[in-house]
């Protein structure tokens, strides 16, 4: 769709969650995702490592997100916070987002958007599209380390790659958490996975195909003995440095894929035990993207245990707020805001 000008050019489209909830799917933003991480493997974004604001007496930080993928002309920059304790002390999310989509061409803000929803659906996304390279192909079971927002659409990716699944298992700290995820999964669920309740960690990952860790935690919630050969563990709740969910002793057995080296080994699942020299880069093998351009092998055999760590990507946001735009366009959804008036 042709940028805006003339009238519009200095106009701005504004679009709140509640909006974009119907305009994103979860297969299109895995396609959109899965082009994002090509171009990075090929040399065609530009993406500055995460700038940091610790909030460390309120237990949260703040994050921005640059990025300009230059080939398919799509820029943005999204601020987004995680706090973990909002939604007991202030009824808050534990992540919130705004996103500006630019235009590259000369700098204008096309749309500013909520990003919560956008960063849910990238993220799981990215889960998926890494099962769909470094899990095995007949995975038929699924454990949940956590039962919050990213267990929901990790799940949601998992489902339209796979089809069907034998079971999911879901474990929280929080019993609550885990009967809301049951009781809001299950009509999604139906007929494609039987979802259940666990008591704990062991029992999600106990003979699991694939396990997904979606938690904030600051210590090991997955033990080494726990993990068996061709398992695939995605690693989402370590994106800030001194998160960590698995025990250092499985990254020492595992295939480690980051989403971005820098990132990564800053923040990543990887960043304690590498800042405590308990693994090194040459105990990783590479990043996602490099498999996905073909310049890298993924899973070699059936026995491999793989592991992808996610500490998410600010491409990723930009090509599904770029989606969310033109689908707005389209069907003519949104707010326009003169912000630069003449």
């Amino acid at each position: 769709m042709e940028w805006l000008y003339g009238r519009l050019r200095m106009k701005v489209l504004i679009l709140t969650e509640k909006e974009i909830k119907p305009l994103l799917k979860i297969d299109e933003v895995m396609n959109a995702v899965e082009e994002a991480f090509k171009e990075k493997a090929l040399g065609h974004v530009q993406m500055p490592p995460k700038i940091y604001l610790t909030y460390d007496k309120y237990n949260g930080d703040l994050r921005a997100m640059p990025s300009y993928l230059e080939r398919l002309e799509i820029s943005a920059v999204k601020v987004v916070n995680a706090h973990p304790d909002n939604p007991e002390k202030f009824n808050l999310p534990t992540v919130m987002a705004i996103i500006v989509l630019v235009d590259p061409r000369n700098g204008v803000p096309l749309a500013v958007m909520s990003g919560r929803y956008i960063t849910a659906m990238r993220t799981g996304a990215a889960g998926g599209i890494a099962a769909k390279y470094l899990a095995r192909k007949d995975s038929k079971t699924v454990g949940l380390v956590g039962a919050g927002t990213q267990a929901r659409t990790q799940l949601m990716a998992l489902l339209s790659l796979y089809g069907k699944l034998k079971e999911v298992r879901v474990w929280d700290r929080s019993e609550k958490s885990i009967k809301r995820y049951i009781s809001e999964m299950e009509p999604f669920c139906r007929g494609k996975a039987t979802l259940i309740s666990v008591e704990s960690a062991k029992d999600v990952v106990k003979d699991a195909d694939i396990i997904v860790t979606t938690t904030p935690s600051r210590k090991p919630l997955v033990s080494n003995e726990w993990i068996t050969e061709g398992m695939h563990i995605t690693c989402i709740g370590a994106d800030a440095p001194g998160k960590e969910e698995l025990d250092p002793k499985i990254l020492l057995r595992a295939k480690i894929y980051l989403d971005d080296w820098k990132q990564g080994l800053h923040s990543g699942e990887v960043n304690v035990p590498f800042s405590k020299g308990m693994i090194k880069k040459e105990n990783i093998y590479g990043e996602l993207s490099e498999v996905i351009a073909g310049l890298k092998p993924g899973r070699t055999s059936p026995d491999e245990i793989t592991l992808f760590s996610s500490t998410g990507l600010a491409i990723q946001d930009a090509v599904t707020a770029k989606l969310v735009y033109d689908k707005a366009l389209e069907m003519k959804i949104g707010q326009w805001i003169e912000m630069f008036p003449n």
